[in-house]
Protein backbone atom coordinates (compact mmCIF):
# COMPACT_ATOMS: atom_id res chain seq x y z
CA UNK A 1 0.00 0.00 0.00
CA UNK A 2 1.24 3.35 -0.60
CA UNK A 3 1.15 6.78 1.09
CA UNK A 4 -0.80 9.19 -1.26
CA UNK A 5 1.02 11.78 0.87
CA UNK A 6 4.61 10.92 -0.03
CA UNK A 7 4.20 8.30 -2.97
CA UNK A 8 5.93 5.67 -1.25
CA UNK A 9 4.82 2.36 -0.86
CA UNK A 10 4.34 1.23 3.16
CA UNK A 11 7.11 -0.61 5.10
CA UNK A 12 5.89 -3.20 7.49
CA UNK A 13 7.48 -0.60 10.10
CA UNK A 14 5.70 2.17 8.79
CA UNK A 15 2.79 4.58 9.88
CA UNK A 16 0.20 6.18 8.01
CA UNK A 17 -2.31 9.29 9.17
CA UNK A 18 -5.32 8.68 8.44
CA UNK A 19 -8.67 11.03 8.69
CA UNK A 20 -11.98 9.57 9.47
CA UNK A 21 -15.21 10.64 9.88
CA UNK A 22 -16.46 9.34 12.28
CA UNK A 23 -20.46 9.86 14.37
CA UNK A 24 -20.24 13.40 12.30
CA UNK A 25 -16.77 13.97 13.10
CA UNK A 26 -13.11 14.32 12.84
CA UNK A 27 -11.17 11.63 13.67
CA UNK A 28 -7.08 11.59 12.58
CA UNK A 29 -5.31 8.42 13.76
CA UNK A 30 -1.55 7.17 13.03
CA UNK A 31 -1.52 3.50 12.28
CA UNK A 32 0.72 0.66 10.42
CA UNK A 33 -0.29 -0.87 7.15
CA UNK A 34 -1.75 -4.44 8.85
CA UNK A 35 -3.61 -2.13 11.51
CA UNK A 36 -7.42 -2.95 11.08
CA UNK A 37 -10.41 -0.16 11.06
CA UNK A 38 -10.89 -1.94 14.94
CA UNK A 39 -7.34 -1.08 15.93
CA UNK A 40 -7.54 2.54 14.66
CA UNK A 41 -10.83 3.30 16.03
CA UNK A 42 -9.77 2.19 19.70
CA UNK A 43 -6.58 4.11 18.71
CA UNK A 44 -8.81 6.75 18.48
CA UNK A 45 -10.37 6.25 21.73
CA UNK A 46 -13.58 4.73 20.60
CA UNK A 47 -13.51 1.64 23.31
CA UNK A 48 -17.26 0.33 21.98
CA UNK A 49 -16.28 -1.48 19.12
CA UNK A 50 -15.08 -4.83 20.86
CA UNK A 51 -12.47 -7.23 19.45
CA UNK A 52 -13.74 -10.49 20.20
CA UNK A 53 -12.75 -13.54 17.97
CA UNK A 54 -10.99 -11.24 15.16
CA UNK A 55 -11.76 -13.55 12.03
CA UNK A 56 -14.68 -11.93 11.62
CA UNK A 57 -17.02 -14.88 12.92
CA UNK A 58 -18.63 -13.21 16.31
CA UNK A 59 -19.25 -9.80 15.29
CA UNK A 60 -18.15 -8.00 18.54
CA UNK A 61 -16.55 -5.35 16.51
CA UNK A 62 -19.61 -4.72 13.94
CA UNK A 63 -19.93 -1.01 12.71
CA UNK A 64 -21.34 0.95 9.93
CA UNK A 65 -19.37 1.52 6.94
CA UNK A 66 -21.11 4.06 5.01
CA UNK A 67 -24.43 2.77 6.21
CA UNK A 68 -23.38 -1.07 6.18
CA UNK A 69 -22.69 -3.38 8.84
CA UNK A 70 -18.82 -4.21 8.34
CA UNK A 71 -16.77 -6.37 11.16
CA UNK A 72 -13.82 -3.45 11.77
CA UNK A 73 -11.86 -6.68 12.57
CA UNK A 74 -11.43 -7.51 8.99
CA UNK A 75 -11.31 -4.25 7.42
CA UNK A 76 -7.75 -2.22 6.76
CA UNK A 77 -7.83 1.17 8.56
CA UNK A 78 -6.40 2.83 5.31
CA UNK A 79 -9.33 1.35 3.67
CA UNK A 80 -11.59 3.13 5.78
CA UNK A 81 -10.22 6.89 4.61
CA UNK A 82 -12.44 8.74 3.14
CA UNK A 83 -15.43 6.84 4.27
CA UNK A 84 -18.74 7.46 6.65
CA UNK A 85 -18.09 5.39 10.22
CA UNK A 86 -20.46 5.10 12.88
CA UNK A 87 -19.69 3.31 15.73
CA UNK A 88 -22.00 2.54 19.16
CA UNK A 89 -20.73 5.97 20.68
CA UNK A 90 -22.54 7.43 17.69
CA UNK A 91 -26.22 6.19 18.66
CA UNK A 92 -26.71 8.26 21.94
CA UNK A 93 -28.35 11.76 20.91
CA UNK A 94 -26.74 13.99 23.80
CA UNK A 95 -26.30 11.12 26.14
CA UNK A 96 -29.96 9.78 25.89
CA UNK A 97 -30.67 6.61 24.32
CA UNK A 98 -31.90 6.16 20.91
CA UNK A 99 -35.07 3.95 20.60
CA UNK A 100 -32.52 0.89 19.32
CA UNK A 101 -30.66 1.05 22.73
CA UNK A 102 -34.05 2.06 24.56
CA UNK A 103 -35.71 -1.32 23.18
CA UNK A 104 -32.40 -3.21 23.96
CA UNK A 105 -32.65 -2.07 27.58
CA UNK A 106 -36.62 -2.51 28.07
CA UNK A 107 -36.28 -6.49 26.79
CA UNK A 108 -33.39 -7.37 28.76
CA UNK A 109 -31.33 -7.96 25.28
CA UNK A 110 -28.07 -7.83 27.35
CA UNK A 111 -25.69 -9.49 30.12
CA UNK A 112 -22.69 -9.04 30.58
CA UNK A 113 -22.24 -6.17 27.56
CA UNK A 114 -19.16 -7.57 25.53
CA UNK A 115 -21.66 -8.09 22.05
CA UNK A 116 -24.13 -5.77 22.48
CA UNK A 117 -22.24 -2.85 20.43
CA UNK A 118 -21.84 -5.28 17.52
CA UNK A 119 -25.41 -6.35 18.13
CA UNK A 120 -26.80 -2.90 18.12
CA UNK A 121 -24.72 -1.37 15.03
CA UNK A 122 -26.33 -4.44 12.93
CA UNK A 123 -29.79 -4.27 14.26
CA UNK A 124 -29.44 -0.31 13.17
CA UNK A 125 -28.25 -1.35 9.82
CA UNK A 126 -31.24 -3.59 9.88
CA UNK A 127 -34.01 -1.49 11.08
CA UNK A 128 -32.59 1.21 9.48
CA UNK A 129 -32.61 -0.62 6.15
CA UNK A 130 -35.62 -2.96 6.50
CA UNK A 131 -37.48 -1.69 8.58
CA UNK A 132 -40.65 -3.84 7.69
CA UNK A 133 -39.01 -7.13 7.25
CA UNK A 134 -40.10 -10.26 9.12
CA UNK A 135 -39.70 -11.53 12.49
CA UNK A 136 -37.78 -14.47 10.20
CA UNK A 137 -35.67 -11.78 8.34
CA UNK A 138 -34.98 -10.51 11.91
CA UNK A 139 -33.77 -13.60 12.97
CA UNK A 140 -31.66 -14.48 10.22
CA UNK A 141 -29.90 -10.77 10.42
CA UNK A 142 -29.21 -10.83 13.84
CA UNK A 143 -27.82 -14.48 13.04
CA UNK A 144 -24.59 -13.35 12.21
CA UNK A 145 -23.58 -12.53 15.89
CA UNK A 146 -22.90 -14.30 18.53
CA UNK A 147 -23.53 -14.16 22.42
CA UNK A 148 -22.98 -16.20 24.73
CA UNK A 149 -25.27 -15.03 27.78
CA UNK A 150 -28.68 -13.79 26.81
CA UNK A 151 -30.10 -16.91 24.42
CA UNK A 152 -30.80 -14.51 21.97
CA UNK A 153 -34.34 -13.93 22.80
CA UNK A 154 -34.54 -10.17 24.09
CA UNK A 155 -32.18 -9.52 21.33
CA UNK A 156 -35.22 -10.41 18.80
CA UNK A 157 -38.04 -8.73 20.38
CA UNK A 158 -35.54 -5.63 21.41
CA UNK A 159 -34.93 -5.33 17.31
CA UNK A 160 -39.17 -5.97 16.83
CA UNK A 161 -39.37 -3.42 18.69
CA UNK A 162 -37.51 -0.92 17.41
CA UNK A 163 -38.87 -1.76 13.91
CA UNK A 164 -42.19 -1.24 15.22
CA UNK A 165 -41.05 2.26 16.79
CA UNK A 166 -38.76 3.07 14.00
CA UNK A 167 -40.59 6.47 13.63
CA UNK A 168 -39.70 7.75 16.61
CA UNK A 169 -35.94 7.15 15.89
CA UNK A 170 -33.84 10.42 16.24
Amino acid sequence: MSDESTGRWLEAGDTATINLAVNGGAVTVSVAPRHTLADALRAAGLTGTHLGCEHGVCGACTVLVDGEAVRSCLMLALQAEGRVIETVEGLADDGDLNALQRAFHENHALQCGFCTAGFLMLAEEHVRTEPTASPERTREVMSSNLCRCTGYAGILAAVEKAKANSGERP
